[in-house]
Parts: structure tokens; sequence; C-alpha cells
């Protein structure tokens, strides 16, 4: 017998490694592949050696040092920046339940300045009118900022998001005169 029970054989016509479960007569053989029996013929099988001492051996090319100055940026520096005012955004992250379906877990909130000023801000979350979360940080033109995580299910509990902005360098020639007031912005 060319063939024992436990060797590794090839199936010529799909190119797939199988093991030998049985021999069921001089001219057949049964296969698993991947978990799948089947009988095919001996003169279809042959030992997997060959292909693999002839395959190609793909080594991994050497890389090159990469300094922080060559990485490629994320934007392109002639992208025309648009000034659309600041926003609160809500990410959801989807998750598959046990029935199969595609459900929202949570949102990521994320603060976006989409205006040329920097702005210093405190953030308030509340739910049923009591305080839950808040925190206080700055946030530079044009530049996304993470503020937390928040369970979809906690939507029903009356959320309130509250921001008071100030600006992070007051605009003191405007002020002295009086024709401008400092900025504070408030939403609810």
């Amino acid at each position: 017998m060319k063939y024992q029970i436990g060797d590794k054989v090839l199936i010529l016509h799909s190119n797939e490694e199988g093991t030998v479960l049985d021999i069921i007569n001089d001219k057949m053989l049964m296969v698993d592949v991947n978990g799948i029996s089947f009988p095919v013929y001996m003169d279809q099988v042959d030992f997997p050696y060959f292909k693999q001492f002839s395959a190609k051996k793909i080594f991994p090319s050497k890389k090159e040092k990469q300094y922080v100055d060559d990485v490629r940026k994320e934007k392109k520096p002639g992208e025309e920046k648009v000034v659309d005012g600041v926003w609160l955004t809500f990410l959801p992250v989807m998750d598959t339940d046990e029935f199969g379906d595609v459900v929202v877990e949570e949102l990521k909130l994320h603060l976006v300045n989409r205006t040329e000023t920097p702005y210093n801000f405190v953030y308030k979350l509340y739910f049923f009118g009591k305080p839950d979360f808040d925190l206080k940080n700055t946030i530079h033109p044009f530049e996304d900022f993470y503020l937390h995580d928040v369970d979809f299910a906690d939507l029903n509990d009356s959320p309130s998001f509250e921001f008071d902005f100030s600006l992070l360098q007051p605009d003191l020639p405007a002020s002295r005169h009086g024709k401008r007031k400092p900025t504070i912005l408030r939403h609810r």
C-alpha cells in the first residue's frame, strides 16, 4: 500500500491538503479535508511534499526605517477647511446580539471644532437633571476632541448635554471699547 491511515495527502484537482482516515479498498481512500470527509480514488491524491518543496519561498522584504517626518499626513495640505461651527457628534458602536441582529451598544461623543478659534470648554452630562459626568479642556481650531462613551440604553434617562465655551485668548482690544463682549456659548 502506498498510503496509510494518518498520512497527509494532496487532493490533485483542488490542490487542498487532507488526512487519510480509512483505506476503503485497493483503489479508494476516505480523506478528511478541513473537517469534511469524502472518498477519493488513489490516483487523485499524492503526497504533498513535492508541492511544499517546490513552492516559492516568500521572504519578507527588509523594511526601510521610517521616520516621523516621512509619515503620510491624514489630510492633504492643499485641502480647504470649511468653517461651519462647533458640533457635538454621536458615533454609534455596533454589536451583534444573540439573535444575529446588529444593535447599537454605545455612542462615542466627540466635540468637533470647525472654526478658526480655539476655545476653553466645560462639558457636563446630566441624567434626569442629576450630574453624571463633567470635563474641562481646550479644543483647538479644526480639531476633533473625544469626550467619552454613553451607553445607548442611557439615552432613555433624559440626558442633557451642557457646554460652556470661552475664548482661549480674550479679545481685549474690542472688549475695552465696548464693541464686543467676551464670547460665552451655552447649549442644552
